[in-house]
């Protein structure tokens, strides 16, 4: 009787592995593979940011929150909030088709950097929903990569690149960033 009942339990522990097998190896082979070349959507737009002085509470863009004095010659220590107006070409005064929407701040003593954190706030007859970016900005160099890490309607869970140039800078009051964003996982 003990026998006949430990063949059972190993017949039925076996159909549950085979199962588990089964199952994990369908899931394994259904993952879908990224091809680092070929990105599944591509867009090119251009982030305006206006410091706000004292003097520009209609045209400001962003305004620095905290900005402690004495930490050096590269603004360390600065953290700007910011909603801006994302356009398709240079100018500043073009219908945005999204705004950012986050902050930034100066995180090196030694020379200019920063953190960025903001999402891409879509609502247009061509696009609706959100992309999330974050990343550090080497400003010094001429291209700067920040991670797409994820994004909501249009955009569901979209991970990819979005590389930053800056285009004009004009001191503390303006600069004008030109982000070419490649999504490489599309849903």
């Amino acid at each position: 009787m003990a026998s006949l009942v430990e063949k059972q339990l190993f017949k039925a522990l076996f159909s549950f592995f085979l199962l588990v097998l089964l199952f994990s190896d369908t899931v394994y082979s259904y993952r879908k593979t990224l091809d680092q070349r070929k990105p599944c959507k591509h867009f090119s737009f251009y982030f305006h940011d206006i410091l706000y002085d004292g003097d520009n509470v209609a045209n400001a863009t962003s305004a620095a929150i905290v900005s402690p004095p004495g930490l050096g010659n590269f603004k360390f220590g600065k953290f700007v909030i910011f909603d801006g107006p994302i356009t398709m070409d240079k100018n500043y005064l073009s219908e945005p088709v999204a705004r950012a929407q986050g902050f930034y701040f100066y995180d090196m003593k030694t020379d200019f950097n920063s953190w960025f954190s903001f999402t891409l706030v879509f609502n247009s007859t061509e696009h609706k929903g959100t992309l999330n970016i974050m990343g550090a900005d080497l400003m010094m160099e001429p291209t700067r990569d920040l991670s797409v890490v994820g994004g909501t309607g249009d955009f569901f869970m979209a991970r990819g690149i979005a590389t930053f140039v800056t285009d004009l800078f004009q001191g503390a009051r303006y600069f004008r960033v030109k982000m070419d964003i490649k999504l490489y996982e599309c849903y």
